[in-house]
């Protein structure tokens, strides 16, 4: 009888030892092909090993352009990643179509979380009725990003000194592209987001004029794009790419970071490529305008799939990623939201590239700063207005024409 236990003991001892903890994998997918961002990333998913030791995080870029798109068919066709990161113009889509997992009981059962550390205009894009679908994890201002170089043999002020002089406004910054135009020939003065102000940029291209101009895209259902303070700044950019030859035009591909255009907007995410720019650089806040300086702020969150096949472990590593020591990480490329690490040294200081006094403008943006327009109906508006915004983008364009005719096709959907 005693050996018939003992054999029975050591069957399900050595049960134990032969059954392994079944592996994990979370699927998420990003925009960025960046390596530093995918290193930082990689480093973040593996630190989950030290509570999760058997769960594998894979982060999979999707070009931005192709983003949304690529990522609902991958929702419709059944191959969903776990997670993802999500633009702010999108989320109200991707929430009312129910297709985003709620995450504030995850979020609040986490040991030392802390929601309310996290600024509450920052959360309300995310946030539906109290229930929380997604955590920003960057909110990031709109810099103006200048080749120090290009200013310095055309003998003009950079646009941050001319900030530090309250000299830096839409009239100086018309002016200043045309003369670092002039000034090189074959370059630009100034090339909008990423090179690509004219298809899937379009928003990011015209809201920062728009805003200092007192105008808006859309808002409480009415379409702002034929209001004279839209007509004003668009025309602004018009002149500038038509008339002055100092924006990169359509057709044409200029690239800040290769030293073909003197200035750009973009976030500090994109530091990360200047060390190999080959030019002395600095960011400065965005020109003013007849409304004064209306910062436009970019949004990106982490959300959960509703299909994914791991939801609640997915919902785990969300509450990791954003925990306060991992935001204060991802503070050198992407702006938090948590107020603890913002007002921190830890963010004045995150990025090495970019000295602490030029992070305090970032900072100061953040601070007063308007998101991107968003909408439920976000894909509808922009298909309808992107044949009307192509039609724009001409030499001999009626722009307030052309602007009443997007207004026309984007109603309906507002």
């Amino acid at each position: 009888m005693f050996k018939t236990r003992l054999t029975a003991a050591a069957l399900l001892g050595a049960s134990f030892l032969v059954s392994p903890a079944v592996a994990q994998e979370l699927r998420f997918t990003v925009w960025t092909g960046n390596d530093a961002h995918l290193n930082m990333l990689n480093s973040i998913g593996d630190s989950f090993k030290a509570t999760h030791p058997d769960v594998t995080v894979t982060f999979e870029t999707i070009p931005a352009g192709d983003y949304i798109q690529k990522l609902t068919f991958q929702l419709a066709g059944g191959t969903p990643p776990d997670l993802g990161w999500m633009f702010e113009n999108s989320m109200p889509t991707f929430v009312k179509a129910g297709v985003l997992e709620e995450l504030t009981s995850t979020l609040a059962a986490t040991e030392g979380y802390d929601l309310d550390d996290f600024s509450k205009p920052a959360m309300a894009l995310w946030s539906t009725d109290g229930a929380v679908y997604g955590v920003p994890f960057s909110t990031s201002p709109f810099m103006m990003f200048f080749n120090k170089d290009m200013f310095d043999a055309a003998g003009l002020e950079d646009p941050l000194t001319l900030a530090d002089k309250g000299e830096w406004d839409m009239a100086k910054f018309r002016e200043v592209s045309a003369a670092l135009a002039a000034a090189n020939e074959g370059k630009w003065g100034f090339e909008f987001k990423d090179g690509q102000g004219y298809d899937s940029r379009i928003m990011h291209a015209i809201m920062p004029p728009i805003r200092v101009y007192g105008g808006n895209a859309f808002d409480n259902g009415e379409c702002g794009f034929e209001k004279p303070e839209a007509i004003a700044a668009v025309t602004q950019l018009h002149e500038m790419i038509f008339k002055d030859g100092s924006i990169v035009p359509p057709g044409e591909q200029g690239d800040f970071f290769s030293g073909s255009s003197a200035m750009t907007i973009n976030q500090i995410s994109r530091a990360s490529k200047m060390p190999g720019a080959g030019f002395n650089w600095g960011i400065a806040p965005l020109p003013t305008g007849p409304a004064g300086a209306s910062p436009v702020i970019g949004q990106a969150g982490l959300v959960v799939f509703a299909k994914s096949k791991n939801p609640e472990l997915a919902k785990e590593f969300i509450a990791h990623m954003t925990n306060a020591d991992n935001v204060a990480v991802m503070a050198q490329f992407f702006p938090p939201a948590r107020k603890s690490v913002l007002n921190s040294d830890a963010f004045t200081n995150a990025n090495a590239l970019i000295p602490a006094a030029q992070m305090e403008n970032v900072k100061a943006a953040i601070a007063n700063g308007q998101v991107l327009p968003s909408h439920e109906k976000t894909p509808q508006i922009e298909a309808a207005m992107k044949p009307r915004f192509d039609a724009l983008w001409k030499a001999d364009a009626n722009v307030e024409e052309a602007l009443k005719a997007v207004c026309a096709a984007i109603q309906p959907q507002l």
